[in-house]
């Protein structure tokens, strides 16, 4: 299995705890998985297409709920609620947080780290309750405005589901990792409904490896786990863009703007890293969230755009419409605001997150290149730093382009822009030894 720089190193970094059975455990070959894993591989991807399913349908109810709107994307529905409204969500939301995590450390009930941490240090073995109440947790606050992604409580489900599959066909070590990370992906595919994304994620991103070891499961898992999300959700694209061009001054402009996009992963990486290392403990549990929480919705009166994972703001800067004063607060507080979240200890994923700020990037910078007489169009700009932030800020550059091309179903025709802004970005990001925003 070949594994990217930084995650040898943390792999390395691990080895004096891990168990001797796992250091000597071979790789699993394409053709030495049993029927057996088969089996639970298409199980897994079936119990996370239906969990991740169900979860966002809580999302939705959770946020219809909360700002009393019954059609129309979120952000309309924010902005249509008046300012104290949002103010006393985010408060509410605060006090939920704080309630829950407030108990779970009362009762000792232990996260056991990240997903990333699970996969490469404790065989993909995940505890249950804790990861389960922290992803209905995280579901229930992204809906109520925390500026968090969706994506972290389903592939935190699917991975739980996995490990549950992994302890009743009795897996060995290295494909109880292998069914882990195949469950995350799913779970993530359900999520955004990007089957091949989904897959390369889990591959790329979580195992470190495209071979046809980690590659063909994953795709198993992740295409059954969408296929039966189907059943719950819609199967349309997340973004509608118009038809896109490429021109010369666009592939020229992806060459200058990668490592600019790569440059500021690097901030974005170790402010999410800062943020994550803080340790709230007694009082502090309880307390941060709430004063957070009322901080953003007290921010959110003036901004409503700054609450939720950012999806529509996405969808806002693939269609130019967004004016540039907006843009520059968006640009800064945006990340301020995810940043803070994940500051109190809430959990909530980072993927939409990301590609926001690297969408909200590319317009700025887009702007300011058609300001020198270029007529690309503004989308072409966010969709290609969208993805180029994303590639360097997981290390994943190829399931990145992928996603978007999913997302979107129509980005291919950027392509050749795209790869060339994603790897210039990757590269770049990959000089100051970052790991990626989903490692501990």
């Amino acid at each position: 299995m070949r594994l990217r720089p930084g995650y040898r190193d943390h792999l390395n970094s691990k080895k004096t705890v891990l168990p001797a059975k796992l250091q000597e455990q071979p790789n699993v070959s394409a053709l030495e998985i049993s029927a057996q894993l088969w089996a639970a591989l298409l199980l897994t991807g079936a119990s996370a297409g239906l969990a991740g399913g169900c979860l966002m349908k809580l999302l939705r109810w959770t946020q219809h709920l909360s700002y009393a709107y019954s059609s129309g994307d979120f952000l309309r529905g924010v902005e249509q609620a008046p300012g104290m409204r949002r103010l006393l969500v985010m408060f509410a939301a605060g006090i939920v947080a704080a309630l829950v995590l407030s108990t779970m450390q009362a009762l000792r009930m232990e996260s056991g780290g990240s997903l990333s941490l699970a996969v490469w240090s404790k065989s993909g073995r995940m505890p249950a309750v804790p990861k389960l109440i922290r992803s209905a947790l995280s579901i229930i606050v992204v809906g109520m405005g925390a500026s968090l992604g969706r994506e972290g409580a389903l592939k935190d489900t699917g991975g739980v589901i996995a490990n549950g599959f992994a302890d009743w066909f009795g897996t060995t070590l290295e494909q109880r990792r292998l069914l882990v990370a195949c469950g995350a992906g799913a779970g993530m595919a359900a999520a955004y409904n990007v089957p091949l994304g989904g897959a390369l994620f889990a591959a790329e991103v979580l195992l470190g490896s495209l071979s046809l070891s980690t590659v063909i499961p994953a795709l198993v898992a992740s295409l059954t786990g969408v296929a039966v999300s189907w059943l719950l959700l819609p199967n349309e694209p997340a973004y509608t863009i118009p038809a896109l061009h490429v021109s010369r001054s666009l592939i020229v402009w992806a060459v200058l703007a990668g490592p600019m996009l790569g440059l500021l992963s690097v901030l974005w990486v170790r402010a999410i890293a800062f943020a994550r290392s803080i340790k709230l403990s007694g009082w502090q549990v309880s307390a941060a969230p709430v004063l957070v929480f009322t901080a953003i919705g007290a921010m959110a009166v003036v901004f409503p755009q700054i609450l939720g994972n950012g999806k529509n703001i996405v969808q806002l800067t693939f269609q130019d419409q967004i004016g540039m004063g907006l843009l520059c607060w968006l640009i800064l507080l945006r990340p301020l605001a995810t940043a803070l979240c994940l500051g109190t200890g809430t959990p909530g994923g980072l993927f939409t997150p990301t590609m926001t700020f690297g969408a909200l990037v590319g317009d700025g910078l887009g702007r300011i290149w058609n300001h020198f007489g270029f007529g690309n169009e503004i989308a072409t700009y966010a969709l290609i730093g969208s993805a180029g932030f994303l590639g360097a800020a997981t290390l994943g550059p190829l399931s990145s382009a992928v996603f978007l091309v999913e997302l979107t179903r129509g980005a291919d025709s950027l392509m050749v822009p795209l790869l060339i802004a994603t790897a210039g970005a990757t590269v770049t990001a990959r000089r100051f030894e970052v790991e990626s925003i989903y490692s501990d």
